[in-house]
């Protein structure tokens, strides 16, 4: 999606922010500089300052001037403030915090998914299953399928605040999704574990749809500490997926 000078004015701040070149507590650069280092007008900077307020990154006061706040007071299911960390990149911390929200939301999400999935939601589970095992057998764009896969599943649950949690989530089962995707049989092998799920969410079964979600979270959590314990580079989520080479 194109962006507008304010989106790219709100961009440009909150990537800076997110990645510490503006360090916690000090004040971002004066307006009249940043007017003439972005070339955009006052009222463009003040409405970004106002919606970087609002995610939680800066404070504006009298006297005190707009200050960079913690990141623990930043809105972390804002989609922008995402966005931002995974393109400054995923730190352990951050990616830690993820599953341990992956463990708490979506076996529970997947729960309803099981009773409320309509027609429509199946259906479209159900084609991005079949894109995922289409990118196993001849080859392309597995990453993508599964995450539709595991985000409809989440609007399946049809509950509001779920859905929303699905973007804060995003940048961790896209950077699972890399890493099983580097794995050696790796999406082949996990196949039946989502045919499981898809299976179960079918039938009804909300239990066995629970089951089956933490068998495919574990794997999921053990390739990710391998892969942090290693200190090896956590995958660039915000490149294009990889796709796979043919069986």
């Amino acid at each position: 999606m194109i962006k507008n000078v304010h989106g790219n004015t709100v961009d440009f701040l909150g990537e800076a922010i997110v990645a510490g070149r503006y360090a916690v507590g000090a004040s971002i650069a004066p307006e009249p500089l940043l007017c003439e280092e972005l070339g955009v007008s006052r009222t463009v900077v003040r409405e970004s300052v106002k919606s970087l307020v609002a995610k939680g990154l800066i404070h504006t006061g009298p006297k005190v001037g707009t200050r960079v706040l913690s990141s623990d007071q930043w809105n972390w299911f804002d989609a922008d403030v995402i966005a931002w960390q995974s393109k400054a990149g995923l730190t352990p911390d951050f990616v830690r915090d993820l599953q341990d929200l992956r463990r708490v939301v979506e076996p529970a999400a997947v729960k309803m998914a099981a009773l409320r999935a309509t027609p429509d939601d199946i259906a479209g589970i159900e084609a991005a299953f079949a894109g995922m095992k289409r990118a196993v057998t001849q080859g392309g764009d597995y990453v993508t399928y599964d995450l539709r896969f595991h985000q409809g599943l989440l609007q399946a649950s049809h509950n509001r605040m779920l859905i929303q949690m699905s973007k804060a989530l995003s940048a961790l089962l896209r950077t699972s999704f890399e890493l099983s995707t580097a794995k050696k049989d790796g999406p082949a092998s996990s196949l039946h574990l989502h045919r499981a799920i898809l299976d179960a969410v079918i039938a009804r079964n909300p239990a066995r749809a629970e089951r089956a979600t933490n068998v495919l979270i574990d794997g999921a959590h053990a390739d990710i500490e391998m892969v942090l314990g290693s200190r090896r580079r956590l995958p660039q989520v915000t490149e294009p997926a990889q796709g796979l080479k043919a069986a």
